[in-house]
């Protein structure tokens, strides 16, 4: 519901449905209260002050004891705020009586750190041991064995450490910076795996489908802002839905689920809900996962999910693997990167219930293997919001050789003028009985596959397929190679780096300059020059 469909219905010109009749985010008054008082803390914070501190931790300290897990977590995020203020104050007495009043594993870990680095490594040690053996949450145990492990047990690397060092390393091609997965993925398919994008959204879409009627139908929103059950924030879902959740439960452990999970795409597509997005459902992603796994440890992770589902929302690996009928993850770690605790914690978890979960550590440097897709268009003008593209030729180079081409005019659905015919030689005649954009899309993705998206004035390019994909409602992404601005780099002093000029000073071929096909034939042997000195500086970095 729109915040206007809110006022009329406030002023009485529109009728309150069924979906407007809401339940209530409190079983009792006690709850709301505590619930209330510590929310004001956190909203007094926005002042920022000392005495606005002060007055908090005044008020958290003596504040309402808290029933549920809704107004515990509100007070210790309360809590946890205004001991940090006071521990960067100096004030440690004070932070550590804030923190052991806030109980979660943030306050927890602060209060840890406190106690070590201001000398009580006994007290350190014992909350470390409690936090180790009934922690709060995953992320929990996670620090409190790495901590314990690095403070007091003589290792020198911690797990994230050990887990990163021992991951399998990957080359990807450098152009994939920024972006390293689609990367990976691409090697791995030359491989023979097939590659599924997962990360948080295959587990938030299949628990989603599976508890859809406890969800969403025997559940209603506490306002139509908010489309998250509000038995996932307060951990109650478990308790109020635990016949048919084990029901379920015993299906996915069973391998029995997917037909469950099928009926429920079929009835509820398109609905709105806080669980995930149906333009990200994949189906054959879910039957990969369900059918290429041990079913009772996928009905292990999704039991955990109920139990405590925002603490499960996310750090799932970036990939799913499938070769020979078997699955396993990947989280994909390029340099520089380090792995968040929610994905250490995700990681163990899985293999704890016996998913293969592992590390693809990224080595970028130039791969040969990797193919480049040269791209030329032509076009009915320079706008790419407002000018159509008339003709598309595309080489695809691998290890310096071309392997493929594809060409095809494109009736841009207006007329050419006089200027560009001239120039490039297409007329209305040539493209009026051309197949549509929307009908050689699918060819060119095809002809794409995991390529790198090469051109000379690569954003010329790359702006119009984008835009012309845009039109059609379809996404166009794909990492990025400018052959103008590699000649410059690698190829510096000339006083054009123009497409014309270039190929003239390297004795490269260019008779029918301005048509698609014959400039991205240049194009690829611009590539093949900048690839050289590219293939030269990994051989020198690797010696």
């Amino acid at each position: 519901m729109s915040l206007k469909n809110f006022a009329l219905r406030d002023l009485g010109i529109l009728r309150t449905n069924r979906e407007t009749a809401f339940s209530a985010r409190f079983t009792d008054t006690e709850e709301a209260l505590a619930s209330f008082h510590y929310s004001q803390i956190l909203d007094s914070f926005e002042n920022g002050s000392e005495s606005v501190h002060r007055r908090a931790a005044i008020d958290g300290l003596s504040g309402p004891a808290c029933g549920t897990q809704y107004g515990k977590d509100l007070r210790s995020r309360a809590a946890h705020q205004t001991g940090l203020f006071f521990e960067k104050a100096g004030e440690s007495d004070l932070a550590r009586q804030l923190y052991r009043a806030g109980c979660s594993p943030d306050c927890n870990e602060r209060l840890v750190r406190l106690l070590y680095n201001t000398g009580d490594r006994i007290g350190a040690e014992e909350l470390l041991q409690r936090m180790i053996d009934d922690p709060a949450s995953d992320g929990e145990h996670v620090f409190a064995t790495d901590f314990y492990a690095r403070k007091f047990g003589g290792r020198r690397t911690g797990v994230c450490t050990e887990l990163l060092r021992s991951g399998r390393t990957i080359t990807v091609d450098d152009s994939h910076r920024g972006n390293p997965e689609p990367g990976v993925a691409g090697v791995l398919r030359r491989e023979g795996t097939k590659v599924f994008f997962t990360e948080n959204v295959l587990w938030h879409t299949l628990f989603g489908l599976l508890f859809w009627d406890e969800l969403f139908e025997s559940t209603r929103m506490p306002s139509g802002f908010d489309w998250l059950p509000h038995c996932l924030k307060d951990r109650s879902f478990r308790r109020l839905f635990a016949v048919t959740i084990d029901e379920k439960l015993a299906a996915v452990a069973s391998g029995d689920s997917l037909p469950l999970i099928l009926r429920t795409v079929a009835a509820k597509w398109g609905r709105p809900n806080g669980i995930f997005s149906w333009d990200h459902v994949q189906v054959e992603a879910l039957r990969a996962l369900l059918e290429g796994f041990d079913p009772a440890a996928i009905a292990s992770i999704v039991r955990s999910m109920c139990d405590d589902f925002r603490g499960m929302r996310d750090g799932f690996p970036d990939l799913m693997l499938v070769q020979d009928g078997k699955s396993s993850f990947m989280e994909v770690k390029a340099e520089g990167d380090v792995i968040r605790r929610n994905q250490l914690t995700r990681l163990r978890q899985l293999g704890a219930a016996g998913l293969i979960a592992e590390i693809g550590r990224v080595d970028y440097r130039f791969d040969p293997e990797q193919d480049y897709v040269v791209v030329d268009i032509e076009t009915t003008g320079s706008w790419s919001n407002g000018d159509r593209i008339t003709e598309i030729g595309a080489v695809k180079v691998r290890n310096h050789c071309v392997v493929d081409e594809w060409h095809s005019l494109v009736n841009p659905q207006r007329s050419i003028p006089a200027k560009i015919v001239q120039l490039t030689g297409i007329t209305n005649e040539m493209v009026r009985d051309a197949p549509l954009f929307a009908e050689v899309a699918d060819r060119f993705m095809e002809f794409m596959g995991d390529g790198i998206f090469v051109a000379h004035n690569v954003s010329f390019d790359y702006g119009f397929m984008a835009y012309e994909f845009d039109r059609i409602a379809r996404r166009f992404r794909f990492p990025k190679l400018c052959t103008c601005a590699g000649m410059r780099r690698r190829y510096p002093g000339h006083k054009s780096y123009g497409l014309g000029k270039l190929c003239e000073i390297y004795g490269i071929s260019l008779d029918n300059h301005h048509r698609a096909l014959c400039d991205a034939r240049a194009t690829a042997q611009l590539l093949n020059l900048i690839n050289k000195k590219r293939s030269e500086e990994g051989y020198r970095e690797a010696a």
